[in-house]
């Protein structure tokens, strides 16, 4: 199976900081990665994990 990881639309590339989070699906629920480092590894979440992570983010 071929991971393909997208970058978050509101991945912060005009501040100079380059902050971007990208997500994947991945067999067992949505990968996260920083996508500066991309082989430092993932974050594996549930997709209700990670849909709770979401409305948390939304909230601030």
């Amino acid at each position: 199976m071929k991971i393909t990881w997208r970058k978050s639309t509101r991945s912060n590339s005009n501040s100079g900081q380059q902050s971007c989070v990208e997500v994947a699906s991945l067999p067992a629920g949505i990968g996260l990665r920083d996508s500066k480092n991309p082989t430092a590894g993932h974050l594996s979440l549930t997709p209700q994990t990670f849909r709770h992570l979401l409305e948390r983010l939304k909230d601030r």
